[in-house]
């Protein structure tokens, strides 16, 4: 039986990432693990998931979450290196 951290690895996600999707989707973790899985096979799917972070950022903000802006934030530099074709242009 495969463990969710471990299809994490397979597709070069951390768990904060598929977080971030899972909150910006409104879905959990695997229907995120599934969708992050089929964008990053997408053109333009990066900038996809790109954006879903930075919106999480902005929402976390304007609710006074500064905290869970910066994890974010963390899990956007760590996206971004691993999938420089996520970076705008």
């Amino acid at each position: 039986m495969f463990h969710l951290d471990d299809i994490v690895d397979d597709i070069g996600l951390t768990p904060e990432e598929i977080g971030a999707i899972s909150e910006h989707e409104h879905i959990d973790e695997e229907a995120a693990l599934a969708l992050a899985a089929e964008l990053l096979q997408r053109r333009g799917g990066a900038s996809a998931i790109r954006q879903m972070i930075v919106d999480d950022m902005r929402d976390a903000l304007a609710r006074g979450e500064a905290g869970h802006a910066r994890q974010l934030l963390l899990a956007l530099r760590h996206f971004l290196a691993a999938h420089p074709e996520g970076m705008p242009l």
